[in-house]
């Protein structure tokens, strides 16, 4: 928690190209919430009256479904799905769940999501996990091993909304949650392939409070920005 003490606390500018204001959220948030939030907060960046902001949180348990989700891809028993309007498939957020939303200004998406994986490498490199992209999926890996019979696990995935040049939605990492959420669906629409967390793959519980400041820190660096705390209450009174 050292790093978040440290980081100034100033008052958000509008457009600041350097900056990038960090807005945790809490645990349990319901996802309909934060998506409501989230279009706030793009609005008012597309407006410049925000400067590029990051929605941190846990969610509380919630199947989403991208534009691209199939039919056959959502759960046969009934279970609720929230459709939204991010690229990619379905998937699972939920308590133990790092789930971060930057809200930013880009000019190239495919480089944006690359460096959203390349933060998430990074962190969970910090964690001494080894996570990689792989080639065709998107999302980061902890690869498998075919003559042990282990499949490649995903530790984390990406999905994203682009408009009027400001992203929206953005990445999910897997710290401390239950893997059983995922077996109702298959996540992302990627068959034969596993689903891991920082504690799955390390043996020891890393929960998503030990994970923040480091993934705010590695976003941050991975975006070329100066991270800045900036409480809720503050930031919906802009």
């Amino acid at each position: 928690m050292r790093e978040r003490h440290n980081r100034l606390m100033r008052p958000t500018p509008g457009d600041d190209p350097h900056a990038l204001a960090i807005v945790r959220l809490g645990v349990d948030v319901p996802y309909e919430q934060a998506w409501s939030l989230q279009r706030w907060v793009h609005g008012k960046r597309v407006a410049g009256e925000l400067t590029d902001t990051v929605l941190i949180l846990e969610h509380a348990p919630v199947y989403t479904a991208g534009k691209r989700t199939a039919p056959h891809e959502r759960p046969a028993d009934g279970t609720p799905v929230v459709d939204v309007d991010r690229g990619g498939r379905l998937t699972w957020h939920g308590p133990g769940q790092l789930v971060a939303y930057p809200i930013v200004a880009i000019t190239d998406v495919v480089a944006f999501a690359c460096r959203l994986e390349d933060a998430m490498i990074q962190v969970c490199a910090d964690f001494g996990v080894t996570a990689r992209r792989v080639s065709g999926r998107g999302g980061v890996w902890a690869l498998g091993d075919s003559a042990l019979g282990l499949p490649d696990r995903q530790l984390g995935a990406v999905g994203l909304r682009v408009a009027k040049g400001v992203t929206m939605h953005g990445f999910a990492l897997n710290c401390a949650n239950d893997p059983r959420w995922f077996n109702r669906i298959t996540p992302c629409g990627i068959p034969d392939v596993g689903v891991t967390s920082l504690s799955a793959e390390t043996g020891r519980r890393i929960v998503v409070e030990e994970v923040m400041p480091i993934a705010e820190k590695r976003l941050a660096e991975a975006l070329g920005k100066e991270p800045f705390d900036l409480h809720e209450e503050d930031l919906l009174r802009r």
